[in-house]
């Protein structure tokens, strides 16, 4: 199987830098399924492309599996030529480097978009070349999903469920491997292993800063965990918290599952789906906001904008501002609040722009209430103190909502065993968090009142949790 990574961004032989990969060697790599070998067809100032040939020893791959199968099919299959997990598994062993956006020789390119073109000549895709479309098209890419078919010889035999897959678009290299990483099973809609706990920090970790924005997070996240409905809906949880907002970007027909079924007691009638945790919280920090009659807000770490455009639908709300340190944060929310797409009165409402939390900024100032939803556990200890001052000290609002995990709740999620998000720095307890709401409150001048979100469970409390100061 084989897939390819084309750029044209001058020098193109800069490639081998983010790969890692000399464009002058072929290298080997040794898999427990047979052989990943890269070398690259062309290297030019102006076009550079490397290469992934994946060859797979159906001996090898017969062994690695716990349950023998005794028929043919564990050695006549298609694994060795169309790309799967298989090919995935050797991405993420011959690429670990590039596909964490590290490179010692070029570490600016790194987090630069470059132009990219990805090739897959055979690709398993359960649904066809509209579901691959479906995938990679809201991450920005330009798709050319071509059918294979059965026998050209033969057209009334019609397609196969092969597609060749071709991807252009600009793209750090890091997110493109990622995206494909995870998507190729989600496609293939099969793995070549057992899936585990630790399946769930795997999507994760490749999914950051795409997955929990997509509006078919859920098919892709079912898919890749095999429907393991635990995992599944720890893992769902997780990236709406990653997302910090509701789960209303979640496909509203997975293709894995069945409609539920009726609730006993209640012919013909579907139970109510769960409240997702991502929902309540946004439901908490409005319900604070009205309490405190909050006619101007700031949303400071804002995300991709969800909680913006939900504060647009509040009447009382006469003003909002949102501002992120990720300029990726920051062109989410404005697609998502379009200018174009605003009445008038509303446009005129809000106001965007990036900023770091770590240090004052006037634009902060002069609003009635400033929310921090599932921002502070993205900042390093060490500089939670400058948050303080920039937050409490100098922008000085009235009211001050911020949210957090609560570590306790934790051992709810099934096959977690680290922070909720990789990004996460710490996690608190409840009493950790109580302790530095105190801590802050009493340094600046405010009172502070906790409240529990999500369902607040006897043993371990709710699984997020609120602190509203007021001056």
């Amino acid at each position: 199987m084989l897939l390819t990574i084309t750029t044209t961004a001058r020098p193109a032989t800069d490639l081998g830098y983010l790969l890692v990969k000399h464009p002058g060697r072929v290298q080997a790599f040794e898999q427990s399924f047979g052989t990943a070998h890269v070398f690259y067809p062309e290297a030019g100032e102006d076009r550079c492309t490397a290469a992934l040939l994946l060859d797979v020893d159906p001996i090898k791959l017969a062994k690695t599996r716990k349950t023998p199968d005794i028929s043919l099919g564990q050695y006549v299959n298609d694994r060795a030529y169309a790309a799967s997990s298989l090919l995935a598994s050797a991405m993420a062993d011959v690429f670990r480097t590039a596909m964490r956006g590290h490179s010692a020789g070029r570490p600016e390119l790194a987090a630069t978009p470059i132009p990219l073109r990805i090739t897959l000549p055979a690709l398993p895709c359960r649904g066809g070349p509209e579901v691959a479309a479906g995938l990679f098209e809201p991450l920005g890419w330009s798709v050319d999903a071509r059918p294979v078919p059965l026998d050209e010889r033969f057209p009334a035999w019609g397609d196969s469920r092969y597609v060749t897959l071709t991807l252009e678009g600009e793209l750090t290299l890091s997110a493109a491997l990622n995206q494909v990483y995870v998507l190729l099973p989600v496609l293939d809609d099969s793995k070549h292993y057992w899936i585990a706990a630790d399946e769930v920090d795997k999507l994760i970790r490749a999914g950051e800063g795409w997955l929990a924005a997509h509006p078919a997070r859920e098919r892709i996240t079912r898919r890749y965990l095999a429907n393991r409905r635990g995992l599944v809906r720890t893992a769902l949880t997780r990236l709406a918290d990653a997302d910090g907002s509701s789960d209303d970007a979640l496909d509203p027909h997975p293709i894995d599952e069945e409609p539920s079924a009726a609730e006993p007691g209640a012919p013909g009638e579907a139970a109510a789906p769960p409240v997702p945790l991502a929902e309540r919280r946004v439901e908490a920090v409005l319900d604070a906001l009205r309490a405190e009659q909050a006619a101007t807000v700031i949303d400071l770490g804002c995300g991709s904008g969800r909680l913006l455009s939900r504060l647009l639908q509040e009447p009382h709300v006469r003003s909002v501002a949102g501002t992120d340190v990720s300029a990726r944060a920051m062109a989410a929310a404005r697609r998502r609040l379009d200018p174009l797409r605003l009445p008038l009165a509303v446009r005129d409402r809000i106001d965007l722009f990036g900023a770091a939390l770590t240090y004052a900024d006037e634009r902060f100032r002069g609003y009635d209430a400033a929310v921090l939803m599932e921002v502070i556990e993205h900042v390093d200890v060490p500089r939670l103190p400058a948050v303080e001052h920039v937050v409490f000290g100098d922008a000085v609002p009235r009211v001050v909502i911020v949210t957090t995990p609560n570590a306790e709740y934790n051992v709810r999620y099934e096959g977690l065993t680290g922070h909720r998000h990789p990004d996460h720095r710490f996690e608190w307890t409840r009493e950790e968090f109580g302790a530095w709401t105190a801590r802050v409150a009493d340094a600046y001048g405010y009172r502070v009142r906790h409240v529990p979100v999500g369902d607040d469970d006897p043993e371990v409390g709710a699984p997020t949790q609120m602190g509203v100061f007021t001056r």
